[in-house]
């Protein structure tokens, strides 16, 4: 329980914000995956590390039927706002909270990590034959326009920096593949992800970006302000009078399907 209120501290402090000046930036992933996985009228979906509940919102306007999975209450709270009549569960995505073989598909954008098999494990589990489960990660910043705006995560510790490494090891070649492969999915081809990060201003970007979990983390260990300035600094290479802040960021994605 520990590690969920951990979890909860680090997304969930400020979800408001999350929700609102972070997350749209992912709509147009949403899209994309949900077409390709063909999502529509009569599908079953579950989106595991749902957080704020948009994607499952775009996949009910697809006409599926859709419930999330995420480790925060004050998300969950959002996603359950946004979807009124859609289970939504708060606690760990690797447990048992579905029945098995009781969704279409199965999505997690950047919510299933290298470093939680027991949650692919769980995903599969609850996939109807022929199933399928997709899911997005981070590819190489350093190869990405807008990479520099992660910079103030560096803040965090050392240990940390190295964790937040490890999670997104599904980039490398062939462990996405292994990891679909080690939960009984039959794993494709990894293709890309149209992904854009958008703000008004400055501000609110160092707002968005506060919001998420490795912002705590860098918030904890160097100090609020410190994250700001870092913030004001790595975005001024993107301000430009009377336009937003946009740049693109390397998104990978894979689908792998159950055994029919």
């Amino acid at each position: 329980m520990e590690q969920w209120r951990t979890v909860d501290e680090g997304w969930g402090r400020r979800a408001a914000d999350f929700a609102a000046l972070m997350e749209p930036a992912a709509v147009r992933e949403y899209q994309h995956v949900h077409g390709l996985l063909g999502i529509g009228p009569g599908s079953a979906v579950l989106d595991m590390a749902c957080g704020s509940g948009l994607a499952m919102e775009l996949a009910r306007l697809r006409g599926a039927e859709v419930a999330g999975v995420d480790a925060s209450p004050r998300l969950a709270a959002v996603a359950e706002l946004r979807n009124p009549d859609s289970r939504v569960v708060v606690g760990d995505m690797a447990a048992p909270h579905f029945a098995a073989a009781s969704f279409d598909a199965v999505t997690s954008f950047r919510g299933i990590w290298a470093t939680t098999p027991d949650a692919i494990t769980q995903a599969a589990r609850v996939l109807r034959p022929g199933g399928k489960v997709a899911l997005t990660f981070w590819g190489e910043m350093a190869q990405s326009q807008g990479g520099p705006l992660f910079a103030p995560f560096r803040l965090a510790t050392p240990p940390q920096v190295d964790r937040q490494s490890d999670m997104v090891a599904l980039k490398r070649p062939g462990v996405a593949a292994a990891f679909l492969t080690s939960a009984g999915l039959e794993p494709g081809e990894l293709f890309d992800v149209p992904f854009v990060l958008e703000f008004a201003d400055a501000e609110h970007y160092a707002r968005g970006l506060a919001s998420t979990g490795p912002g705590y983390e860098a918030v904890v260990a160097a100090g609020a302000e410190e994250f700001r300035d870092a913030c004001l600094r790595a975005v001024q290479p993107f301000v430009r009078p009377g336009l937003p802040i946009r740049a693109t960021l390397q998104l990978r994605g894979i689908i792998g399907t159950a055994p029919a």
